[in-house]
């Protein structure tokens, strides 16, 4: 099985307060002014100094690509850490830039946790032959406001970022836009969608959960149908193995936490990490893995050691529940306890087992208190947009990921779809698709981007680059 750092934050989820409007951009100019003094130099002129030009953007590094054709530039724009007062205070939110032509299609890479510093593309970059702009989320990697005050982490505070990062580069990319994303980034796509509609095309989520509160039962319904009996019923007894012999497991949890340089004083110590651990496997180990690894789940009474490396190579223990590691994603953690939303997991097949039942919570993985009540309106207003209003919106998700579950639901009247690849789990995409659903994908994909349809060996090409993305989220 593949075993992801902090496998548990893609979490993801469903949101938003119903739209509170556009901000204005108070550093840019009009529309108009913009596309004069952008446009006048021809393409030839360097695209260095065409960035430079744009007000509030700094260009910190460029860096050699990979892809022909192309360059790569690290950015910071100045941005307000509130929306609403745009005179107070500010802060820089990280940007990467990948560019081919001005006259190229944009793709908006919304990500959800922080921003990968090298070269990539996602999959409708290389397909469509397009540029691509990332934007780190607010409150992490390094755009996090001096006063890191909370109440200013909303989907509306995060939606209003990248509207002012459309509004920058559009009079220098004046093509058609794509907005995408994975997992939390695809939600942070969707939420910026509802909010500013018309800031894009059409949008392209992967994998975006749509989360009902904070111990949403979709969760369990949907992880009791996957797989066949002896594969649900090997991993239950696993579960509660590892619970039963917890004072026997506990040393190796202690010995990984050692030798990585941390402790686990966030989630309230080693017994709480591993028995999280325990109730969480079953959605992990369909989460990032599949029905070939039913064979490999170790039995009853097998050696300490398989145990224990069977459920860290499913959950990652020490990546997951760790002080170290889960500090650079606590501010994630944080929306998902006031609005994004979580899961809830199968726990019937261990009543009698638990000393912590229905405390793995989002709120357990932040190191500071969270003092804002859950939202329940945020989540349910956004998902509401997109089944009655979303147009051009065309959600990717794997038929065996748990975040399935909580999927959004389109119109078709709306020219919206939703697909889910057979098999897939968290990693789905557009080439996993089966016949004709992949063809009719990218039938769309084009119309909607206004380029003509690649040959099947560019399709390729683009799941290739797909899969060769930075690790950047948990």
């Amino acid at each position: 099985m593949t075993k992801t750092h902090s496998a548990r934050w893609l979490l993801a989820m469903a949101m938003m307060l119903q739209a509170c409007g556009e901000t204005s951009l108070a550093e840019l100019p009009p529309p108009e002014q913009s596309v004069a003094s952008l446009e006048t130099p021809a393409e030839s002129e360097d695209i260095l100094a065409r960035l430079q030009a744009i007000p509030g953007l700094s260009v910190v590094l460029e860096q050699p690509s990979p892809f022909p054709g192309t360059r790569f530039f690290l950015l910071k724009l100045d941005q307000p850490a509130d929306h609403e007062n745009p005179q107070g205070e500010r802060f820089a939110l990280r940007m990467t830039l990948l560019h081919r032509s001005v006259d190229a299609p944009m793709v908006l890479s919304t990500e959800g946790y922080m921003l990968a510093s090298r070269p990539w593309q996602a999959e409708p970059t290389a397909l469509l032959g397009a540029n691509q702009l990332s934007v780190e989320h607010r409150f992490m990697g390094t755009s996090i406001p001096a006063t890191r005050d909370t109440r200013l982490l909303t989907i509306y505070q995060a939606a209003s970022d990248s509207h002012r990062a459309v509004q920058a580069f559009k009079p220098l990319y004046p093509a058609r836009w794509l907005s995408t994303g994975g997992s939390k980034g695809g939600v942070t796509a969707v939420y910026h969608r509802y909010f500013y509609p018309n800031d894009v095309d059409a949008t392209l989520p992967y994998v975006a959960p749509s989360n009902h509160g904070l111990y949403d039962v979709r969760y369990v319904h949907f992880l009791a149908t996957l797989g066949d009996a002896d594969c649900r019923a090997k991993l239950e007894s696993f579960q509660q193995d590892v619970l039963r012999r917890r004072e026997e497991l506990l040393p190796f949890v202690e010995a990984l936490g050692a030798k990585l340089n941390t402790g686990f004083t966030v989630v309230g110590g080693p017994d709480r990490a591993l028995e999280f651990s325990a109730v969480e496997a079953f959605f992990y180990f369909w989460q990032y893995g599949g029905a070939s690894a039913c064979a490999s789940i170790p039995a009853p009474g097998a050696p300490a050691e398989e145990t224990f490396a069977f459920l860290d190579e499913v959950v990652g223990v020490v990546y997951t529940y760790a002080d170290r590691f889960i500090a650079p994603f606590e501010y994630a953690y944080y929306q998902a306890a006031t609005q994004l939303g979580w899961s809830r997991f199968p726990t019937k097949h261990l009543r009698g087992l638990l000393r912590y039942p229905g405390e793995n919570t989002p709120d357990v993985y932040v190191s500071f208190p969270v003092t804002e009540p859950f939202d329940m309106e945020a989540m349910l207003r956004v998902e509401h947009w997109v089944r009655d209003h979303g147009e051009r919106m065309l959600f990717i998700y794997g038929e065996n990921d748990p975040y399935s579950a909580t999927a959004f639901s389109v119109r078709e009247d709306n020219d919206a779809f939703r697909f889910f690849a057979p098999g897939g789990n968290h990693g789905a995409n557009i080439a996993g698709l089966a016949e004709p659903e992949r063809a009719f994908v990218l039938e769309r994909l084009f119309a909607w981007m206004g380029v003509s349809a690649p040959a099947t060996e560019a399709l390729e090409h683009a799941a290739e680059a797909a899969t060769s993305k930075p690790l950047s989220a948990p």
